[in-house]
């Protein structure tokens, strides 16, 4: 039997995990919600079929499982909610922005009948297994660090234009929305992290959200974790996170992309011409919700993962001399 699925919000993220929902055998969507006409209008453009409800309650009404896509605002209101019906509860990133009510969001989810996952969408990646292949190999030998670097000419991309509070201090940022999840990865292949150091710069308008962010971040064992992000200028987006080893390194571009030295050029090792990255992402998230559904292992990330990221990032858009 299918898996029942409940989607609230319809921007970016939610139109692209509806879409691949619809596509994967696992599961079906009994009820879809937005607040925004526009966003509604835009789904039912691309998806004529898909039931649209009239809130975001009587969507989530009778699903096993609820993906909240919404901003971070009211997401801890509808991931109660789902809990207590003893539906699983599905969030995107990052988890909140507050984070008193994120701890207390991560200890009564604990509780439910289903500990709350994350969509960190690099968990289940072709990137992700093939590197934890050649950790356990040895072919990376001892992992030394991690090294991030994100360069936009603005924030928010022009595709995210719609989602106008990414723009914005209170909630959006590319901190959040993209460093965290390269501190993710940093976490899963090194261990939990501690802030060292941040600078952010931001615009005159303490309404908006920041220009650049330069942080370090260290293991237990001092393992260095550094970060150097800028906005401005004109060039191609740029997202490398590069995983440092004493025999081999590899370096993740823009997420999917994954490319190996062993100290000479850069060879890509993921062929990419039968299959849609993106795709190929969503699909394999979505087959480990399958898993999670069922009680089995699986690469989801947790709850407690997620919020472990959130306060890093909070942290560091605070800065720390």
């Amino acid at each position: 039997m299918k898996h029942s699925i409940a989607i609230i919000g319809l921007g970016i993220m939610g139109r692209r995990m509806l879409e691949n929902t619809l596509l994967h055998p696992a599961f079906e969507v009994c009820g879809v919600w937005d607040p925004s006409p526009v966003s509604v209008a835009k789904t039912l453009e691309a998806m004529p079929d898909v039931p649209v409800a009239q809130s975001a309650q009587a969507a989530m009404a009778g699903a096993e499982v609820v993906y909240l896509a919404c901003p971070p605002g009211p997401r801890k209101t509808y991931a109660l909610q789902a809990a207590a019906a003893g539906q699983g509860v599905f969030m995107e990133k990052p988890l909140g922005t507050d984070n008193a009510q994120s701890r207390d969001l991560v200890a009564e989810l604990r509780q439910a009948r289903l500990p709350g996952v994350v969509n960190f969408t690099q968990a289940a990646s072709r990137g992700f297994e093939a590197l934890q292949q050649a950790i356990d190999t040895g072919r990376t030998g001892e992992l030394l660090g991690i090294d991030i670097v994100v360069n936009y000419p603005a924030w928010p991309r022009s595709w995210q234009k719609d989602a106008d509070w990414l723009r914005l201090r209170h909630e959006g940022g590319y901190t959040r929305e993209v460093i965290s999840h390269f501190l993710f990865l940093a976490g899963r292949f090194l261990g939990p992290l501690t802030l060292q150091h941040a600078s952010p710069r931001y615009p005159l308008d303490p309404a908006l959200c920041e220009l650049d962010m330069l942080a370090r971040l260290t293991t237990a064992d001092g393992k260095p974790v550094t970060v150097m992000a800028t906005t401005g200028g004109q060039q191609p987006d740029r997202q490398e996170v590069t995983v440092r080893g004493s025999r081999m390194n590899h370096q993740f571009r823009e997420f999917y992309q994954l490319w190996q030295s062993d100290g000479g050029p850069w060879q890509e090792t993921l062929d990419w011409t039968t299959e849609d990255p993106r795709t190929s992402a969503l699909q394999r998230q979505l087959s480990e919700v399958d898993l999670w559904l069922r009680g089995q292992p699986h690469k989801l990330a947790t709850a407690e993962e997620a919020l472990a990221v959130q306060e890093l990032v909070e942290a560091m858009l605070l800065g720390k001399a």
